[in-house]
């Protein structure tokens, strides 16, 4: 899923951030397993996803503080915004639809993470979900997806965590079987 950049401060969920450690009082590197139970207890949380200040013409978010170091937000999506094919690059990830309905296509299949800039897709390579309130993923690293939000009338809300964070997200435009990488984001482009 692909991330805005920070334009507000970061806000501790209510749910607890920390990621149990294998060894005492050091915290481990949280799993897509960690991430995924992440942000079912911070969706689950009535009066932060309410705290969401919501616009009719464009996404909003919060950073949120993310279990062992990782990178967490809270995203509106007014009606029928989507964020387009994208990747996270390294970072594993969860996100879960607190409110609403989202949708996200995916493809079945690993990309090469690197030395290419067009590919031709296979046939039978497409996935879709939908993903209604209290519904999410974990994904792993090089997952290439879009998510939207097809809904004509509602806003959507969702819960997203990635680690490592975001090295970068790789951007992608698709014509039928052809997936072309655009351009590259860094950290630096989002703040």
């Amino acid at each position: 899923m692909s991330v805005p950049p920070p334009v507000s401060t970061s806000v501790p969920a209510s749910p607890s951030a920390s990621v149990p450690s294998a060894v005492s009082g050091a915290p481990r590197t949280p799993t897509q397993a960690d991430l995924l139970d992440f942000v079912r207890r911070t969706a689950a949380d009535p009066e932060l996803i309410a705290s969401l200040p919501l616009d009719p013409e464009g996404r909003t978010w919060v950073r949120l503080e993310g279990p062992g170091g990782s990178e967490a937000w809270l995203i509106g999506w007014p009606p029928g915004t989507g964020t387009g094919w994208h990747d996270h690059a390294e970072s594993v990830g969860a996100f879960l639809t607190a409110a609403g309905e989202l949708k996200e296509n995916s493809l079945a299949a690993r990309l090469p993470a690197d030395g290419w800039k067009t590919l031709e897709l296979t046939e039978e390579i497409d996935r879709q979900r939908k993903l209604p309130a209290g519904t999410g993923r974990a994904f792993g690293r090089h997952h290439v997806h879009e998510v939207l939000n097809e809904s004509t009338e509602e806003h959507a809300i969702s819960v997203h965590a990635y680690y490592p964070p975001l090295p970068q997200i790789r951007r992608y435009s698709r014509t039928g079987q052809i997936l072309r990488l655009e351009h590259v984001e860094r950290p630096e482009d989002w703040q």
